[in-house]
C-alpha cells in the first residue's frame, strides 16, 4: 500500500468534467494501489546517449535530496516556483518525491559533454520522481533523462521536472519515455526562458498505457526562444495524450513547437496544443504543429491546436493533420520493385525522417532516429 503522504493533495480531474481530460479516462487510477518506491535501476533505455557523462566539468548534478542540503540557497530559490502547487499531480509529488534529479550550472559554464540520468519504475511500484535544471546567465548544457520500464507490469510515474535557462543561457533537454506499456504515467514539464535565453527540447514517447504529459515553456525575457520537437508512437491499446503550452510574456520572442506520432493496432493518442501571448508581448513569432499517421483503421487521433492573443503584432500559426499511409505513395514505391510491407515502412520513415530533420547532424540527430526505427520494429510488429 501506498505512503498516505502520496494520497494527499486536490482531487484528480473527473474524464470529460475538467478541460483538458476530455481524451483520458482516469477510472481505475488508484494511487493507494502501489507501493511508493524511489526510482528503480534497470530498463532498456529510449535513447543511447553519446558520451554519456553523470559528473561532467562545469555543472553541479546530484540528486535533488542531496542538493537540498549541499546547495540549499539555489534549491529554496527556484525548487517550486516554475510549477504550480495547486495542480493535483504536482501537489502529490510534493509530498511523495524521493531522490530525484538536481543540475545547476553556474554563471557562463559551458558544458561539454551530456548529462544523462535514468530513471526505472518497477512493477507495482508508484515513483514520484522530481527534477530541477538551473542554468544561470551564460551558461550552456545538454540534459538527457529517460523514464524506463523494469518489466512488464501495472505501474505509476509522477513526474514534475522545472526547467530554468537563464539570460543568455542555451540549454538542449533530451526526454523519453519507454514504461511498461501497462502503466500510468502523469508528467508535469514546464520551463521558464529569460532573456536572449534559448532552449532546445526534444520528447519521445513510447511506453505506457494511459496518462497525461504536460509539456510547457514561458518565454518570459525579451529574445528568448523556444524550439520543441515530440515524436511518438502506439500500438496495441496504448492512449498517449501530450497537452503543450507555448506561452509568450515578453516581447520579441519565438517559438517553433512540431509533434509528430505513429499509430497502430488500436492505439489512440491526442496532442492538445496552445499558443499563448500575454499582453505586451509584441513581435511574438510562434507555430505549432502536429501531424499523426494512422497504420490500421481501429487507430485514432486527435489534433487541438489553439490561440489565445493579447498582443497586436504578432505571428502565430499552427498546423494539425491526421491521415493513414497514402496509398498512391505505396503503388508508386511498389511500382519500382519494392514489396508492400518494404513501401510502407518507407512512407512511414519518411514521415518521422521529416521530423528527425529538425535536429542538425551530430549525436541528438542520430539518436532520435535511432530510437524511432527501434520503436517502430514494435509497433509493426516485424
Amino acid at each position: 500500500m501506498a505512503d498516505s503522504v502520496l494520497l494527499d493533495g486536490p482531487p484528480l480531474p473527473e474524464f470529460k468534467g475538467r478541460p483538458g481530460w476530455e481524451f483520458t479516462d482516469l477510472t481505475g487510477l488508484d494511487f493507494a494501489a502501489y507501493d511508493a518506491a524511489p526510482a528503480a535501476e534497470g530498463g532498456s533505455p529510449v535513447l543511447e546517449v553519446p558520451g554519456r557523462e553523470t559528473d561532467p566539468d562545469g555543472a553541479v548534478v546530484l540528486s535533488l535530496a542531496d542538493a537540498r542540503e549541499l546547495h540549499p540557497d539555489v534549491v529554496d530559490r527556484y525548487l517550486g516556483t516554475v510549477v504550480s502547487s495547486d495542480d493535483p499531480f504536482v501537489a502529490r509529488n510534493d509530498a511523495a518525491w524521493e531522490g530525484g534529479l538536481f543540475v545547476w550550472v553556474p554563471r557562463g559554464a559551458q558544458v561539454a559533454a551530456p548529462i544523462a540520468r535514468d530513471v526505472a519504475v518497477a512493477p507495482g511500484t508508484a515513483v514520484s520522481h522530481r527534477t530541477l535544471i538551473v542554468l544561470e546567465e551564460g551558461a550552456k548544457a545538454e540534459v538527457w533523462e529517460q523514464y524506463l520500464g523494469t518489466g512488464d507490469g501495472d505501474a505509476l510515474l509522477n513526474a514534475v521536472t522545472e526547467i530554468v535557462v537563464g539570460p543568455n543561457a542555451t540549454l538542449r533537454y533530451v526526454g523519453a519515455q519507454g514504461l511498461s506499456e501497462q502503466a500510468w504515467i502523469f508528467g508535469t514539464q514546464r520551463a521558464v526562458v529569460d532573456r536572449d535565453g534559448e532552449l532546445d527540447w526534444a520528447a519521445l514517447g513510447f511506453g505506457s498505457a494511459r496518462g497525461k504529459v504536460r509539456m510547457e515553456t514561458q518565454l518570459r525575457g525579451p529574445g528568448a526562444s523556444a524550439k520543441v520537437t515530440g515524436a511518438y508512437a502506439g500500438h496495441a491499446r496504448q492512449h498517449l495524450d501530450f497537452d503543450t503550452t507555448q506561452e509568450h510574456a515578453a516581447p520579441n520572442t519565438t517559438s517553433d513547437l512540431a509533434f509528430r506520432g505513429v499509430l497502430n493496432g488500436r492505439a489512440t493518442a491526442v496532442w492538445r496544443g496552445m499558443i499563448r501571448v500575454d499582453p505586451g508581448a509584441q513581435q511574438t513569432d510562434a507555430f505549432q504543429e502536429s501531424r499523426n499517421l494512422l497504420l490500421s483503421k481501429r487507430a485514432h487521433a486527435d489534433a487541438i491546436p489553439g490561440l489565445e492573443i493579447e498582443a497586436n503584432d504578432v505571428r502565430c500559426t499552427h498546423a494539425a493533420a491526421i491521415a493513414q499511409v497514402d496509398k498512391e505513395q505505396v503503388f508508386y514505391l511498389m511500382s519500382r520493385g519494392l514489396r508492400r510491407d518494404q513501401a510502407t515502412r518507407l512512407v512511414i520513415d519518411g514521415f518521422l525522417q521529416a521530423l528527425v530533420e529538425r535536429f542538425p547532424a551530430g549525436p541528438v540527430h542520430d539518436a532520435v532516429s535511432a530510437a524511432l526505427e527501434r520503436r517502430l520494429e514494435t509497433v509493426l510488429g516485424v
